[in-house]
């Protein structure tokens, strides 16, 4: 085949590897979505505890990242003192352990379809508290498009047949305490030049997030668990969802790290659809009409978003190509004075071997004079040379 098809060959075999790593994300984001929400709802499966359930995914995917970072080795882990470690990683994890409570704890009281509407309103959060603070400049234009999403979302809440204004609150806290994460780990990691993929964002954060969820499980569903004498632990239930919990985090590097994470965001737009119409069709939630134009206004709101965010990396690329273009040509220059300084030290070392030489045959000053300053010329050396001492002894004959 010829070398147009080789590269048809290579383009076509990229685009099915990123569809399929989106597809893999796409099944295990909406697989431990639909898996918490069949364990922790009265009518289905029927446990709600969710400190409890979180505490399981925490404490397993702890586990297994310490055995793929420190026996496997599969990833290195990141270099950070202990006072880095309090001070940025541990507030992460008590805001992330708070997340994920909340957000476990919304699915006992609202369905799949609305909480997924809910979920959009995480740009507008991220941008508030950015711009609270200070990490975000604020701008009119930008506010204006969260507060459609804003109110996609709120016409998407009044259609809601089954609202509950507990579960609400509680996702909304969940989103606040997402939100601040995702800025904090712009101020308190990215800043200080410390980066998580999600194998070592869980071996780091993990244990922090298990330890803040124990103060609360003690208090909360401890009481609870002992009064539920008939409770066995499943191990194939819980063993299961761990696992795709942990698969999941796998699944967002591989995603993130093959294409970008604005695909992972196009796809989360894709995935909330399929959410809703899963819900709709198969766990029989009711969405209305009014649900769907009301998540209609707030998608295109996201999507906007997600469209103004591609145009802003584009502008800053195009910005950098030029200075990185300069920096290219001062290296270059670099390297080439270097080169020039390397080749004059050499010819400046080995002339008063050969100064020696044309002493020992006692040629006239002036044929010694010609024969250093034909050697100069002859390898374009633009530098002042120290002489050897044989040459400044030539010319002071």
């Amino acid at each position: 085949m010829g070398k147009g098809g080789a590269l048809s060959e290579g383009l076509l075999k990229n685009i099915i590897l990123s569809y399929t790593y989106v597809a893999i994300w796409i099944f295990l984001s909406f697989t431990v979505i639909i898996y918490n929400k069949y364990i922790l709802d009265r009518k289905m499966y029927n446990w709600p505890y969710p400190i409890s359930l979180t505490m399981i995914h925490m404490g397993f995917c702890s586990s297994l990242a310490y055995i793929l970072v420190r026996v496997l080795k599969v990833v290195e882990p990141v270099q950070m003192t202990r006072d880095v470690y309090i001070t940025s990683v541990v507030p992460i994890g008590l805001l992330y352990s708070l997340s994920l409570w909340l957000s476990n704890s919304a699915y006992i009281y609202l369905s799949v379809s609305f909480i997924q509407m809910l979920k959009a309103l995480m740009p507008v959060a991220v941008y508030s508290i950015g711009v609270l603070l200070k990490k975000e400049g604020f701008k009119a234009k930008t506010m204006t498009n969260m507060l459609s999403i804003s109110a996609g979302v709120a016409v998407a809440a009044y259609g809601e047949a089954q609202f509950n204004a507990w579960g609400v609150a509680l996702q909304l806290g969940a989103v606040a305490f997402e939100a601040t994460r995702l800025v904090l780990i712009q101020i308190l990691l990215s800043s200080k030049g410390i980066t998580f993929n999600p194998i070592t964002s869980l071996y780091y954060v993990s244990p922090c997030c298990l330890v803040f969820l124990s103060v609360p499980w003690m208090i909360v569903e401890y009481p609870l668990l002992t009064e539920a004498s008939s409770f066995h632990f499943d191990y194939v239930i819980f063993g299961t969802n761990s696992f795709c919990a942990f698969a999941l985090n796998l699944a967002v590097f591989l995603l993130v790290g093959k294409t970008s994470a604005l695909t992972m965001n196009v796809a989360g737009v894709v995935k909330d659809w399929l959410l809703i119409a899963f819900s709709w069709s198969v766990i029989k939630d009711t969405v209305t009409p009014i649900n769907l134009f009301g998540y209609g206004i707030a998608f295109l709101g996201v999507a906007y978003y997600n469209h103004a965010k591609l145009q802003a990396l584009k502008a800053k690329e195009a910005e950098r190509k030029p200075d990185s273009e300069t920096g290219r040509l001062l290296d270059e220059s670099k390297g080439e004075n270097l080169t020039r300084r390397n080749e004059s030290g050499n010819v400046y070392h080995l002339w008063p071997e050969r100064n020696d030489c044309i002493f020992k045959n006692k040629r006239s000053y002036d044929m010694v004079v010609k024969t250093i300053f034909d050697d100069i010329r002859s390898k374009n050396l633009n530098v002042n040379l120290k002489p050897s001492l044989n040459v400044v002894w030539v010319k002071l004959v």
